[in-house]
Formats: C-alpha cells, sequence, structure tokens
C-alpha cells in the first residue's frame, strides 16, 4: 500500500522550496511521463517538486536527481517539478485507487493548436495515481490515457477551452505481482476508478488555482 506523500522543504537559492515525497514501502511498478524515471520500470519512491516560475535549467532529470540525494533516496524513482505550490495537493480516493494532483492552469493550451507557446513559465497539472492490482503494460498505458481524458474534462468543466498544459506530466504505481489486469480505459474496473478519482482532483484543485495566486514565486513575492 503506497502512503501519503511528506510535506518537506529544500534549501536552494536562498529559499526553503516545498516538496512532497512519497517513501514507498516496498518497490513497485510505475509508468510515468515525468523527466526523471520516465517510462515503465520499478520505482521505490516518488518526488514532486516546487520550482520558481523563473525555472530555467536546462538539465532536470540532473536537478531532480540532486533532490533526490538530498533526501537520502537512491535507486529508480519517479521525479516531477511544478511552479505551483506542492502544498496545495490534492488527495482523492475510489474504490482502493488513490490519486494526488498538483494542478496549475496559468498557461492552459489546446493540445492541437498551430503556433502555440513552446515552453510557457506557467501551469503543470502533475497527477500520481496508485492502483492497488498489478497493471499489465497495455494496462498502464492505457491508465496514462484514462486519466488525461478525466483531467481535460476537468479542465473544460472549469471553463477553459483547454485540454492541460504544455507541461503536464502523469505517474501511475501499481503492484509488482499478483494477477495483472489488463484493461484500464474509462469504463473498465480500475479505469472508471481513476477516472472518477482525477476528474475530482483536477476540478477542485483547478477551482482554487484559477481563484487565486497561482504560483509558489508569486506566493513566496506576497507574503515578502
Amino acid at each position: 500500500m503506497i502512503t501519503e506523500p511528506d510535506l518537506t522543504h529544500r534549501a536552494e537559492g536562498g529559499h526553503d522550496i516545498p516538496l512532497l515525497v512519497w517513501r514507498l514501502p516496498e518497490p513497485v511498478i510505475a509508468i510515468s511521463s515525468a523527466v526523471l524515471g520516465g517510462g515503465i520500470g520499478p520505482c521505490g519512491w516518488l518526488v514532486n517538486a516546487s520550482v520558481p516560475m523563473s525555472y530555467d535549467r536546462g538539465d532536470p532529470a540532473a536537478h531532480l536527481r540532486e533532490i533526490a540525494a538530498g533526501l537520502g533516496l537512491s535507486g529508480p524513482g519517479v521525479g516531477l517539478l511544478t511552479g505551483v505550490d506542492v502544498a496545495d495537493v490534492v488527495a482523492t480516493e475510489d474504490g482502493g485507487v488513490r490519486l494526488w494532483a498538483t494542478v496549475g492552469l496559468g498557461a492552459p493550451i489546446q493540445a492541437a493548436a498551430a503556433d502555440g507557446p513552446r515552453a510557457p513559465h506557467a501551469g503543470t497539472v502533475n497527477i500520481v495515481a496508485w492502483v492497488p492490482r498489478r497493471l499489465s503494460d497495455g494496462a498502464l498505458v492505457n491508465a496514462v490515457a484514462t486519466l488525461t481524458e478525466a483531467k481535460t474534462q476537468a479542465i473544460r468543466e472549469l471553463g477553459l477551452a483547454a485540454t492541460g498544459t504544455a507541461t503536464d506530466a502523469v505517474a501511475v504505481l501499481c503492484p509488482r505481482t499478483g494477477p495483472a489486469a489488463d484493461y484500464a480505459g474509462p469504463r473498465s474496473q480500475w479505469g472508471e476508478r481513476m477516472a472518477r478519482a482525477a476528474y475530482r482532483a483536477v476540478l477542485d484543485g483547478g477551482a482554487v488555482n484559477l481563484s487565486g495566486v497561482q504560483s509558489w514565486s508569486e506566493r513566496q513575492a506576497t507574503a515578502g
């Protein structure tokens, strides 16, 4: 069973910057689009780290490895970055599926829009989902699609003509052992639970994000 993430901070650039850390009690299987730990493979930990809106490092994977090392994390894991304050994480649960989302909608885009910005400095919706049933490789891929569809449904219901942001990322975790479920589409047993959990998390987190301060940097500036 995956545990709740710890909200902690790291010292960087003269600031204490928040991050979420999942220290898994035992390795799991993960599929992720993250810059660190992307693809399908074993996972022993996960980090979702806030960064300033001015973030311009050309080596985000190396940066995340540095963050992980500073936390005493080793072995394979997944690292995510976001401009929002990860203290605003929204957690949901549905039939054994557990899900966490940090929702930044400062730069919503249409995926197929022409001539859009290549790398906007706002936004990012990061989703981490735990499914208590082993998923086949195909079902893991299907799970990413299902979560993305649910995310987009929530964003549309928030009144944005958008499919997400240009930097969204997702990670789906499941046990390494046990009979594998072959499907994770939105009408499968586990897919529909993931979809409902993701929809609620993005809807709730997006409503908060759109009604106030949208980034960790802006929150720091306001506090200062």
